[in-house]
């Protein structure tokens, strides 16, 4: 039982299950790259303060240890500017160093600015409990709980809610952003290699909040106007799918639809912008009405 402890990080990578996989830190795209190597200068700069003081510190108890004749007393010592202007000037610097990558790195990541040259792909994310809806304009169909991109191709993703305040986020792609009721926000993201991801809602949103996953799959050009193509002969998002879509629940999993009602995106985004409209959650406390919710749809 004493050795679980040291094996299980071993047996995990043996399995497959690497820390590694499924986020920033397994890159396929350049925002998640870019976050990477921004995660590691951080770790770089932090280690010119932590890594001399797990060295001091072994070194101090040890020097300094009961019975180490040879360790110098000094029971007056009581400053040395120069310890003063190393263990306060040297973290004010690395603190500043940091910040200034931070906001190098913040502005050059503006989740607004297209990422690389080309037309981008522009999809349309609606947000459902618990559920997301990705329209394709272009093409005029949609993906219940799957997005698929085509690989180095700018993706441009509108997003908005039918409901509670979500977030849009897919760790391998990188970058989160929130998805709110009346507004509209954008991602702008982009694939480098083939494969399938996941994506997830990282804001809380009800009971049904753990299982909110959706699939992301990275296609080339040309199988990614097939994958468009085969959606053709899917049923159509129609009103009685569309009501079905703003009922809360989990879907079994990914729906495809052949076309889509044109303005979608837009009519969502407008039914919200009522104004002094309350949005509760699906899972309201007990003594709150979920009226004010259907009152504002």
């Amino acid at each position: 039982m004493p050795r679980l402890p040291i094996l299980l990080p071993i047996l995990l990578l043996a399995g497959g299950c690497s820390p590694l996989r499924g986020g920033f830190l397994d890159a396929a795209g350049p925002v998640a790259e870019a976050q990477r190597g921004h995660f590691f200068a951080l770790l770089g700069w932090m280690s010119i303060v932590t890594l001399p003081l797990f060295i001091a510190v072994p070194w101090a108890l040890w020097r300094y240890r009961i019975g180490n004749d040879r360790a110098a007393y000094r029971p007056n010592w009581d400053l040395s500017w120069w310890l003063e202007v190393l263990i306060w000037g040297v973290p004010a610097l690395v603190v500043v160093a940091m910040g200034w990558g931070l906001w190098q790195r913040t502005t050059h990541l503006d989740p607004y600015a297209q990422v690389g040259p080309g037309t981008p792909l522009e999809v349309q994310a609606v947000a459902y409990d618990w559920k997301w809806l990705f329209i394709y304009p272009e093409a005029g169909v949609a993906s219940l709980d799957r997005l698929v991109v085509p690989v180095d191709r700018p993706l441009r993703i509108r997003l908005t809610s039918d409901t509670v305040m979500q977030a849009f986020m897919v760790p391998q792609l990188g970058g989160q952003i929130y998805a709110m009721a009346g507004m509209e926000t954008e991602m702008n993201l982009r694939a480098s290699r083939a494969g399938r991801f996941e994506g997830r809602n990282t804001q809380f949103n009800g009971e049904g909040f753990p299982h909110q996953r959706f699939e992301v799959e990275a296609l080339s050009a040309e199988g990614f106007d097939d994958w468009t193509a085969s959606l053709a002969g899917a049923p159509a998002l129609d009103a009685e799918a569309l009501d079905a879509l703003q009922e809360p629940g989990v879907p079994e999993g990914p729906r495809s639809y052949g076309s889509v009602p044109p303005g979608l995106f837009a009519s969502t985004v407008a039914s919200w912008r009522g104004g002094g409209t309350c949005i509760l959650p699906p899972t309201a406390p007990e003594g709150l009405s979920g009226d004010l919710l259907e009152d504002a749809r």
